[in-house]
């Protein structure tokens, strides 16, 4: 397997050269130091953590896989995740798009968006555990209360804690509308919250001292359907509106998959039996405030198909340089070789380009919505924030869809090249 090399220049090109994105972020409110250095010294930063960090461990740790103890109902990752995952927090990267006065650096989600395609590539197992933690705590900023604010949001963004989307269920998945986990009400203000979630991303891990799960569920006068779904804050460990740890919740992993490729990547079945949780936003509004978080999760999935196509083209790229067969149709090109390369065949030529060209423009199109979302968090302009959100709501589910199936059409080609 060939090493992660961060495709800088290519990613500088398009930010720089194309989109221009350093003039935009100079005029939005507190990009101010987003400068063209800045922002370079940055992607710098990234690119080794990317390729000294996380490439180096990705195909060890899918031969390893996630194991689940059943008897203490933990994950154990495999081995160097945890130090990965130190130094991803010592870097101070949870907090590069975060707010300053949530304890964030601040700087503009298209900048995030560039370092999740480096992390994605050099090991996709491995992101899916910080991955929701993003967007969890853009849930916690639009809808939380401030005693929630306070109390769960600084630790996930120091990467302390991490976070999960807990949607859906054995009998339900698109269609929400049929969920039946439980919220009662307990005295305290907070809910007993009862039921299992299934394909739970990171639900269970040894990487941090606690895990909030934002988990959908239905009060006892609810209406049918979706818009009786509410939104809570089940944390792995209690944690008092104090910001407090306490004692384990009544929540636990019943089982984990095993998916193709990502056996590094831990997705759970989780069990809440009356655990304790916090309802986060208006009673029944909970698909509103999730969807807060889905968009953020929607935008990660389809970076996480740029890497993977990102990474699968440079295999492939070097393979085709390498691999010596047969003879170009226009004549020997290395004659003092036994055949030339793979590369100088049309076929294969075309496989390569068709790659290069949907990762150039998947990346345009990724960094596009990243600028659309710094406009709409920072726009002085109502109007221009307004065009920009609804072009975004457009190009969001685009941005996912066509870049995860550009993924399995590219990684088909760098196998047959």
């Amino acid at each position: 397997m060939t090493q992660y090399n961060a495709p800088l220049a290519d990613i500088r090109f398009a930010l720089n050269d194309v989109l221009g994105a350093a003039s935009l972020f100079q005029r939005l409110p507190n990009f101010e130091s987003a400068t063209p250095d800045i922002v370079d010294a940055v992607l710098e930063e990234a690119a080794k953590f990317a390729e000294q960090v996380l490439a180096p461990i990705n195909a060890s740790a899918d031969l390893e896989g996630c194991t689940l103890d059943k008897a203490s109902a933990s994950v154990r990752t495999p081995k160097g995740f945890k130090q990965a995952y130190d130094q991803f927090v010592e870097g101070g990267w949870p907090a590069l798009t975060i707010p300053a006065r949530f304890g964030g650096q601040e700087l503009p989600e298209t900048i995030g968006a560039i370092f999740k395609e480096m992390v994605d590539a050099a090991n996709l197992a491995w992101s899916n555990f910080p991955m929701l933690s993003h967007g969890a705590s853009e849930a916690l900023k639009v809808h939380g209360e401030p005693w929630q604010q306070e109390a769960f949001l600084k630790p996930i963004i120091e990467g302390r804690w991490t976070g999960t989307m807990c949607l859906t269920e054995p009998q339900c998945g698109t269609d929400l509308g049929l969920l039946k986990t439980r919220a009662e009400p307990n005295a305290d203000g907070s809910f007993r919250i009862s039921g299992t979630k299934i394909f739970i991303t990171a639900g269970e891990h040894d990487l941090t001292e606690n895990i909030v799960h934002l988990v959908l569920a239905r009060l006892p006068d609810a209406p049918a359907g979706v818009k009786g779904i509410s939104l809570f804050i089940v944390p792995k460990f209690k944690v008092g509106k104090d910001g407090r740890m306490g004692g384990r919740n009544s929540l636990a992993v019943g089982s984990i998959e095993h998916k193709m490729g990502i056996h590094a990547s831990v997705t759970c079945v989780m069990n809440f039996d009356g655990a304790e949780g916090w309802l986060i936003g208006a009673p029944n509004k909970g698909l509103n405030a999730m969807f807060t978080m889905m968009n953020t999760a929607r935008m990660a999935v389809g970076v996480q198909g740029l890497g993977l196509i990102e990474r699968a083209y440079q295999h492939s790229l070097r393979y085709a340089r390498e691999r010596l067969q047969m003879r170009a149709l226009s004549g020997a090109k290395f004659p003092d070789k036994p055949a030339d390369p793979l590369i100088v065949h049309p076929d294969v030529r075309r496989m390569l380009l068709t790659q290069k060209a949907l990762i150039e423009g998947g990346r345009l199109l990724g960094l596009q919505a990243g600028l659309l979302l710094d406009v709409v968090a920072r726009g002085k302009d109502e109007a221009e924030r307004a065009q920009a959100d609804a072009l975004l709501g457009f190009l969001t589910p685009i941005v996912k869809a066509c870049l995860t199936e550009w993924s399995i059409e590219c990684t088909y080609h760098a196998q047959q090249c």
